[in-house]
């Protein structure tokens, strides 16, 4: 974050709430609440990435909802807890036989038949 964000976080916002992640969630202080009140914004928790933003909050920022995201998410079963962006980082999927994943996979199985044209 650089400084002018803090300053201005400091002097005009109200920090509204945190995700599992560590990032904090301001609003502009003395706006009334609401669709039509002021700005939000959050501050991250490290690298400034838009993918770490969870969906809940996201609703909140882009003032689809106006209730603040509670820390109990009482996800559905069939919900999976959100990641961020992996891409470009050590964590991200390799399928078998990439560069960075060690440059091997197993032999086809046989089910392949490669194409010849007709001479």
């Amino acid at each position: 974050m650089s400084f002018g964000t803090w300053l201005y976080t400091r002097r005009h916002g109200e920090l509204v709430g945190e995700d599992e992640f560590g990032n904090r969630y301001y609003r502009e202080k003395g706006a009334p609440h609401g669709r039509d009140g002021g700005k939000r914004w959050v501050m991250y928790k490290g690298e400034p990435e838009a993918s770490k933003v969870p969906p809940h909050w996201h609703r909140w920022l882009h003032k689809t909802t106006d209730e603040v995201p509670s820390k109990d998410l009482n996800l559905r079963p069939w919900q999976k807890p959100h990641l961020p962006n992996l891409t470009g980082t050590d964590l991200a999927y390799r399928p078998p036989g990439h560069v960075l994943a060690g440059n091997k996979r197993e032999k086809a199985t046989g089910d392949y038949e490669a194409w010849t044209p007709d001479a």
